[in-house]
């Protein structure tokens, strides 16, 4: 069961305290418990102890559709969670967002409004799902490193002067 424990009204920011004692809950009443969280490693790390089958943090405010604002936290809670998937769960606008989300390595994205709030939701779900699948493999192809100065990529041997 997905479990949603919002501390505040305006911004729909999880109470991280509360998710997890809730999660702690809901696992001893035998329930397989999916929170929406904060992207803090500490939490994340409770909340697996709390027993939740995954961790899911958000990019940005719920039904925001700004993209993953919070992109250096979600390499490192990728980093370092490995033992249940980790999924973003708001935020997500539109493919590209999808796409980042998972070239950052996360196992999935959890997404409504970004759909719901689309002008052919049809079509922006067809979008989500192909951005979804291109991320993730662009994250299995290993991105190429990232450099200051321009490198050559056409041979230097072997050409005619």
């Amino acid at each position: 069961m997905k479990v949603e424990v919002i501390g505040d009204q305006q911004t729909l920011f999880p109470d991280v305290q509360a998710t997890i004692e809730a999660t702690r809950i809901l696992v001893k009443e035998g329930f397989t418990v999916l929170p929406y969280t904060s992207d803090d490693i500490v939490v994340a790390k409770r909340l697996i102890d709390a027993g939740a089958s995954a961790v899911m943090p958000l990019g940005a405010p719920i039904g925001s559709g700004m993209g993953i604002q919070n992109q250096p936290n979600i390499r490192i809670l990728r980093e370092i969670i490995t033992e249940v998937p980790l999924i973003v769960d708001a935020g997500v606008g539109t493919a590209s967002d999808a796409a980042i989300a998972m070239e950052l390595g996360v196992d999935g994205v959890l997404m409504n409004t970004g759909i719901a709030g689309a002008q052919d939701p049809v079509l922006m779900a067809e979008a989500m799902k192909n951005a979804v699948l291109a991320g993730r493999q662009a994250y299995l192809a290993g991105r190429m490193t990232k450099k200051l100065y321009a490198t050559a990529s056409s041979p230097l041997e072997g050409v005619v002067r």
